[in-house]
């Protein structure tokens, strides 16, 4: 951590109450970013990012000087985590919804997977591709591969945050690559044969 994030988090110990604006400020799109994509673009983003600021202020004086933005993501974590355990809902995809006959099912209004024509239409940008295969990872791997990727966090923090040990961490990332490889792989290959 360098010395201004010290020093603010001493002057904020000490009777500032905006001392920490400087770190709001230079660690919010990382972890925006990061929480984000954790959830997918839920619309309970800005409240974990808020939640996430608001569990770090309250708790600074248990901080230990090492690195903010891994403590900030390890807290954005626990709140994603405990959120998703507590919205789990389990919903049958035949149940009935919305029709006025009551025959269609939650399942018939569901989007197809992947990219939506107006998307294709647009173009197939890479990095749609990307954020559409690493939808389909796992929690575990989709965590590791956008702390590394994104947050450029060591994976001793990440196997901190995840509470595993440094080898699972990397046998995550190393599964979350081969997925995401075997995943774009598929889609160039389909790519070049519609166009042949």
């Amino acid at each position: 951590m360098d010395i201004s994030d010290i020093e603010c988090i001493e002057a904020y110990l000490n009777g500032d109450s905006n001392a920490l604006e400087p770190m709001v400020e230079k660690y919010k799109r990382p972890l925006y970013s990061f929480i984000l994509k954790m959830t997918e673009g839920r619309e309970d983003t800005d409240e974990i990012f808020q939640e996430t600021w608001f569990r770090a202020l309250k708790n600074v004086h248990k901080f230990k000087h090492k690195n903010f933005l891994n403590w900030l993501f390890r807290i954005a974590h626990n709140l994603v985590i405990d959120r998703a355990r507590r919205n789990k809902k389990n919903i049958s995809m035949q149940s009935s919804f919305g029709g006025d006959d009551g025959t269609a099912t939650l399942e018939d209004h569901l989007a197809a997977p992947g990219i939506t024509p107006a998307e294709e239409a647009g173009g197939n940008s890479l990095g749609i591709q990307i954020e559409e295969a690493i939808k389909t990872l796992s929690e575990e791997q989709k965590e590791v591969f956008l702390l590394r990727m994104y947050g450029n966090v060591s994976f001793k923090e990440i196997a901190k945050i995840q509470k595993c040990s440094i080898n699972t961490c990397l046998a995550r990332m190393q599964y979350a690559l081969g997925n995401l490889r075997s995943i774009l792989k598929e889609e160039y290959d389909d790519l070049q044969e519609a166009m042949s």
